[in-house]
């Protein structure tokens, strides 16, 4: 097959992209401690990575604030997106969606900065938070992510429209077995998403981590960061590997988890039966 001008941009374009991956999945097995120079195969590194309590103990802080925070997120991302897409118009709803939309156009410094001034504010009017900490990283990455779920949430159930909700109703349906039977059911995916959005969003963090952490409280971005300021090493290659094969297997399941729906949605035969109608002359 000849290639095109625009095939050959595109796979520039994707060299660009995925050649220092495949440089950096490389020289994690290194034996040197050179990032430049090959000098055999090793699992070296991945021993240091799995002997290595910073980042390991940094890692697992990174996890366990990406899941609170992403679900303190789909929460207060869930209602409020649920407000803008099913509530009537209310007074102050633009300045309302525009609060809840601020999050996704300011820079991240301005969103550090203002989070840290307001947890120093409070501790020093009410005494909370006691200092900043895993605690203080979990709200401010909580707060920033609250604007990605609204967003989801709203799209999908203006997408979805109210009729199956009316028509739940027209049926007797209470207004919340309507809510738990029809809306919530057509909102999964965008929970599914909204969460997963979050949960990536807080676990790539390292600005607003950076201005509302503290002492003992330094995620695995902020650790990785401080340690390359000091040049690169296959240690940190290691892990870089280590979360490209992770996120690698989640995709793949999830592939073979669609493709064997669409298989079986596919071989199914159509549903004709109940379809009756009575002439009546």
């Amino acid at each position: 097959m000849r290639l095109t001008p625009l095939m050959t941009w595109l796979i520039v374009c994707y060299a660009f992209l995925y050649a220092p991956i495949g440089f950096l999945l490389a020289f994690s097995f290194n034996a040197s401690r050179l990032v430049t120079a090959w000098s055999g195969a090793s699992l070296r590194w991945y021993v240091a990575l799995a002997h290595d309590g910073q980042l390991l103990d940094a890692a697992l802080l990174s996890l366990r604030i990406a899941a609170a925070s992403a679900t303190l997120a789909l929460i207060v991302g869930t209602l409020a997106g649920y407000a803008l897409a099913r509530f009537r118009p209310f007074r102050g709803r633009t300045v309302f969606a525009a609060a809840v939309a601020a999050p996704l156009i300011l820079p991240e410094v301005i969103t550090g900065l203002s989070l840290l001034l307001l947890f120093v504010a409070l501790e020093q009017a009410v005494g909370w938070p006691a200092g900043r900490g895993a605690t203080t990283v979990t709200l401010a990455h909580a707060s920033v992510s609250v604007a990605y779920v609204a967003v989801v949430v709203r799209a999908r159930l203006a997408d979805a429209g109210t009729a199956l909700e009316e028509a739940a109703m027209d049926l007797y349906a209470p207004p919340l077995v309507a809510f738990a039977r029809v809306t919530l059911p057509l909102m999964a995916p965008a929970l599914a998403a909204g969460w997963l959005l979050a949960f990536t969003l807080s676990l790539d963090d390292v600005v607003v981590a950076s201005f509302t952490s503290g002492p003992g409280a330094s995620t695995l971005p902020m650790v990785v960061f401080s340690l390359t300021r000091l040049g690169a090493t296959p240690e940190i290659y290691a892990l870089a590997t280590m979360i490209v094969l992770v996120v690698t297997v989640i995709l793949l399941v999830v592939a073979r988890l669609r493709a064997a729906r669409w298989a079986t949605a596919s071989s199914r035969p159509a549903d004709t039966g109940g379809q009756h109608v009575d002439a009546c002359d």
